[in-house]
């Protein structure tokens, strides 16, 4: 492999894109950006300090105070928003409910986009999210695109957040998982859509095992 490697990662919401990124990036002791835990910081900030969607100028001041981190501690990766660790509540459903509106401002895209390509420009990299081998990075050296029935995804999301929050229904996860697709596949800004050349990788029926070994036999093929 030729250094400066980039592995883009892009789907649906709970497609188990940041587990495979995750996985991915641990065995090929790369760097993982987790670009959805950047947008979901986000919206926790605007959500704490009642950033009004519709002014523009707000939102530009606000993120201009908003400074993201990503370190390791037990092989696990955590974000920091202004040196606050935030992985744990950036995951809970008010900011779930929230992050696609956020994440649909041309303002906070532009920034964020920004901020990745910067962390892609001199490390072997996996990043996960809905634009990365669209938008952010174009000319990603391998885009693998994921997907699953509508119900699988559901059914995980609810096992993972009922955990933490037993008064959650799987109706509610599920409608949550149907708004974020619409309004992530018809966003003006940068949509949620297949790169042309990246490998599909519907995981409705495969084991966290079987999406990485599938992902592992797509990076061997890079020359």
């Amino acid at each position: 492999m030729s250094n400066n490697i980039v592995i883009a990662i892009d789907g649906y919401s709970s497609c188990g894109k940041s587990t495979l990124a995750k996985a991915l990036a641990k065995k090929l002791h790369f760097i993982y950006i987790d670009s959805g835990a950047m947008y979901r910081a986000v919206t926790l900030y605007f959500l704490r300090h009642n950033v009004d969607l519709n002014n523009h100028e707000q939102i530009a001041e606000a993120l201009k105070d908003i400074h993201l981190n990503f370190h390791s501690r037990d092989y696990q990766t955590h974000i920091t928003l202004n040196d606050e660790e935030v992985s744990e509540e950036i995951r809970q459903m008010p900011v779930s409910d929230n992050v696609s509106s956020v994440a649909a401002l041309r303002e906070v895209r532009h920034e964020m986009v920004k901020q990745q390509q910067r962390m892609g420009r001199s490390k072997n990299i996996v990043m996960d999210g809905r634009d990365i081998g669209t938008t952010v990075f174009p000319d990603a050296t391998l885009k693998i695109f994921m997907t699953a029935d509508p119900k699988i995804r559901a059914e995980r999301r609810y096992k993972e957040l009922h955990e933490k929050n037993p008064d959650i229904t799987l109706e509610e996860v599920f409608e949550n998982i149907a708004h974020r697709d619409y309004q992530d596949t018809t966003r003006a800004e940068s949509p949620l859509v297949r790169a042309p050349d990246a490998i599909i990788l519907d995981n409705t029926n495969m084991t966290p095992d079987e999406q990485l070994q599938f992902a592992l036999d797509k990076v061997d093929t890079i020359k």
